[in-house]
């Protein structure tokens, strides 16, 4: 569904449903299922501030549908691997406060998702994002000929400003992975200190930069066509079940 040009993506506020065990999870996967129509490629989007479980939710996603019509059905796309590069970020200023929204090549985003609409009838290949040294990996995921829909996830996709309006005009649908702050603060600095950051550098950046992204994330949810539950237990159980059935266990 393509957004106003001016406003959400629909006049009222996005139902809202959990991901808590394998029924929720189908319904999901099914409902992104429907996205695929007329033999043509489909592009979810997942939205959200900063540790609120997109990964884990697309993952989940993915591996469901694939269960349900076949290995290689889906695909996950982070947007992470559009981080700018660190000596990039050095010379811009920015990079004390990376993952800011300024701090990824959004117009690079964009040409990926028109790419994987487009060009079917060849593996399309997209970045990755290695936390081992904070470093964006081109190349990293390939995008089979086969892949009928594409999860893109990343925070900044319904943000209203270009390039990102102009993302979310190729996206079928998009969802917002909602999780209460308290929860996202705590999986973020453990995400910081596993990296390499003390406790209170790394509470120190949940709080102000991640602090700061997440409230401009957080002034997107309108826009989405579904807000799903994010919180640790529910995407946890979700992932489980996914990754059994998928693997038929």
């Amino acid at each position: 569904m393509d957004p106003a040009p001016d406003g959400p993506r629909h006049p009222g506020p996005a139902p809202r449903v959990g991901a808590d065990g394998p029924g929720d999870l189908d319904a999901l996967a099914r409902r992104a299922l429907g996205l695929v129509r007329d033999g043509r490629r489909a592009v979810l989007g997942i939205a959200g501030s900063p540790g609120a479980g997109k990964t884990t939710l697309a993952q989940a996603l993915v591996a469901r549908v694939d269960a349900l019509a076949g290995r290689g059905t889906a695909a996950d796309v982070p947007m992470d691997g559009f981080h700018l590069a660190n000596a990039t970020l050095d010379r811009l200023g920015r990079h004390e406060r990376k993952g800011a929204v300024d701090t990824f090549d959004g117009w690079g985003v964009l040409a990926l998702v028109r790419r994987l609409r487009a060009e079917a009838d060849h593996p399309v290949y997209a970045p990755s994002f290695d936390r081992a040294v904070d470093e964006g990996v081109t190349g990293a995921i390939a995008v089979e000929p086969g892949t009928r829909l594409v999860v893109l996830e990343g925070n900044y996709l319904l943000v209203d400003e270009e390039p990102w309006t102009l993302v979310a005009a190729e996206l079928d649908e998009a969802w917002f992975c909602a999780t209460p702050d308290a929860e996202r603060a705590s999986r973020l600095v453990d995400r910081h200190t596993a990296g390499g950051r003390t406790l209170a550098a790394a509470e120190a950046w949940a709080r102000e930069v991640d602090g700061a992204n997440a409230r401009l994330v957080e002034a997107t949810r309108s826009r989405a066509d579904l807000v799903v539950d994010g919180t640790a237990a529910a995407v946890r159980d979700a992932t489980a079940a996914a990754v059994r059935d998928a693997a038929g266990g």
